[in-house]
């Protein structure tokens, strides 16, 4: 068995850097259970995940929101002191509460080359700079946990070229919508990481500036691409806006090289109410659901069955509430997600999952949990998923809920 050292990525938010350890372990515990259980380690004065494996998959390793680069620890001279406890102390069975520290002397690393995993340069979703804007190695972990859940037939593509020889070489295009989009943070990253991407937004500011940045985006990276905003109409009258939106980084263009095996990408947003998301998008059925929720803290959720008109008002997250225009603050995001999961649980194919953050404050994970498995999916609730807890501010815990569709049911 060889041990390893994962170094971490650096985060532009200082309290998501302050857990992100805490997170990396939980998100390679649930993504890549055959590795060994992975701690904290420093070595000279930097901090590392430490595990083992017997048969590592680099591209695993490389899909982890928070990998930087990889390490192969290797044996040490033996004229060099403290070999024979060198592998007690960067992987000791019970490390101290402060993160232990090994001598740099005492440890030699290899660096492992990891494969690209995106299709996409990342700074589609860096870019974009906003008040509210959820965390890009938050939303990527979310995204990366729960589509570790989906086992829907669906989701295969072309094999990669590039796959490490002996590994499963399938890379895998997976339907991800987002029912609460905002300004499409996770609906960039499902694209980035190769995924088809759709989403429902109440806000149509929020709508207009990121149909606008992506078409931006896409015409001076020199994508072959396609973008087109148009109106949704029933019944002759005006009923919302629709953003359809394809591109192809898998040819070349003047501007761009190629992405090997990349497949083309698709991406639908419509202006809307994310309770209607059902008949926005018909019989079209996803893999994976991923969101994050409205943390309720200065607006709160609406009930559409109070009166007088809001208009779409945003929490203190950025997130919109989610209802239809209308009614009194609601400051629990209960009500909202009672009413959605449901809506969204039928838009799931079977063996597709849903994965949801949100403030821990305003909900509890009991509770979270009944309105899932009453909406009929089983939700992941132990071990590794009980880890990602974590503080954003005051007001703010959020945690994350990964639930399944049972692939016995019929999508």
């Amino acid at each position: 068995m060889s041990a390893y050292l994962m170094l971490l990525a650096p985060s532009a938010n200082h309290v998501y850097a302050a857990e992100t350890a805490t997170l990396a372990a939980a998100e390679l515990a649930v993504t890549s259970p055959d590795l060994g259980a992975a701690v904290e380690r420093r070595v000279a004065g930097v901090d590392y995940l430490a595990f083992e494996a017997d048969d590592l998959d680099p591209r695993k390793i490389a899909a982890q929101s928070s990998v930087l680069a990889l390490f192969e620890r290797a044996s040490a001279p033996a004229e060099l002191p403290g070999r024979a406890s060198e592998q007690a102390a960067l992987f000791g069975s019970e490390p101290a509460a402060d993160v232990p520290t090994t001598s740099p002397s005492e440890v030699l690393l290899r660096p492992i080359e990891l494969p690209r995993s995106d299709v996409l340069d990342d700074d589609l979703v860096t870019i974009p700079k906003y008040r509210g804007k959820t965390n890009e190695l938050f939303t990527r972990l979310l995204l990366h946990v729960t589509l570790s859940q989906v086992t829907t037939r669906r989701g295969t593509a072309a094999a990669g070229r590039d796959a490490p020889t002996g590994h499963d070489q399938t890379r895998r295009q997976f339907d991800v919508l987002d029912p609460l989009a905002g300004r499409g943070t996770t609906l960039l990253t499902a694209w980035t990481a190769g995924h088809n991407a759709y989403g429902v937004e109440l806000d149509t500011s929020a709508f207009e500036q990121f149909a606008g940045f992506l078409k931006t985006y896409l015409r001076r990276k020199r994508l072959k691409h396609t973008a087109e905003v148009t109106t949704v109409r029933r019944d002759g009258r005006m009923m919302g806006q629709r953003l359809d939106a394809t591109a192809r980084p898998g040819e070349q263009t003047r501007g761009h090289r190629a992405v090997p095996d990349a497949p083309q990408l698709a991406m639908t947003m419509f202006t809307g109410d994310t309770r209607d998301a059902a008949v926005l998008f018909g019989k079209r059925k996803f893999d994976a659901i991923v969101t994050d929720a409205p943390y309720g803290v200065v607006h709160g959720a609406t009930d559409v069955r109070r009166a007088p008109r809001e208009n779409g008002k945003r929490g203190s997250a950025g997130h919109p509430t989610g209802h239809r225009p209308g009614g009194d603050r609601d400051r629990s995001p209960a009500t909202l997600l009672a009413d959605a999961i449901p809506v969204w649980a039928g838009q799931l194919r079977a063996g597709g999952a849903l994965g949801l953050s949100w403030n821990t404050y305003g909900l509890s994970r009991e509770d979270l949990a009944a309105i899932c498995t009453d909406a009929g999916l089983e939700v992941r609730n132990d071990g590794p998923w009980l880890q990602f807890a974590h503080r954003v501010d005051s007001s703010i815990k959020r945690d994350l809920m990964v639930a399944v569709k049972p692939a016995r049911l019929v999508s």
